[in-house]
């Protein structure tokens, strides 16, 4: 078994990652609480992960594996892409994010309300190596929130050929079967497989 620490310290995204990743044998251990945020200062989800799994290789001298996920809104000109968990502050909630992105959908047609879900994952290791791989999820932003389960955008977000469900209408095993960060993952164990 493969086995890597988690740079993500959101409960939501690390449940995500253990529920896909434990099942291909890959091992993911808690980030150290001591360790603490890193300053995600670079304009691309690619720079933005890198950061992550390097910096927590460097504090625990572990292999790492971190990811950094945007949604990007055609009739936005991307936005909120990689500034996306912090679209309606620095200290914003899942609800402020949503809210602000619906009210600058206000009014736009369904027909430019495409968007796309992707999520970059790094993993990194002490000898310096490293390896990359993006997933991504194409759907829609719908006028209101649906749904009770997910976080972040997943309540406005109806990937397409889904029968109209957001995100959040769908079980967890459903999402993570054809998610933006499901798919990443698959990718990455089968890379990891490989190697």
């Amino acid at each position: 078994m493969t086995t890597f620490v988690l740079a993500t310290a959101n409960s939501h995204k690390a449940e995500e990652m253990r529920a896909v990743l434990s099942a291909l044998d890959i091992q993911l251990v808690a980030r150290p609480a001591d360790v603490p945020d890193v300053d995600e200062t670079e304009d691309t989800l690619e720079g933005n992960a890198t950061l992550k799994a390097r910096a927590l290789v460097e504090a625990t001298g572990c292999a790492a594996i971190a990811d950094d996920t945007g949604l990007f809104v055609e009739a936005l000109d991307g936005r909120p892409g990689v500034h996306s968990a912090r679209y309606a502050g620095e200290y914003a909630s899942y609800e402020d994010n949503v809210a602000k992105l619906l009210h600058e959908l206000e009014g736009v047609d369904a027909s430019r309300r495409g968007a796309q879900f992707r999520t970059v994952i790094v993993v990194a290791y002490p000898d310096r190596e490293s390896s990359m791989i993006m997933g991504t999820l194409d759907g829609s932003i719908t006028l209101i929130p649906r749904g009770e389960e997910g976080f972040g955008y997943d309540s406005v977000f109806e990937p397409a050929d889904m029968g109209g469900r957001t995100l959040a209408e769908m079980t967890p095993e459903d999402k993570n079967a054809i998610s933006h960060r499901g798919n990443a993952l698959r990718a990455l164990a089968y890379m990891l497989a490989k190697r």
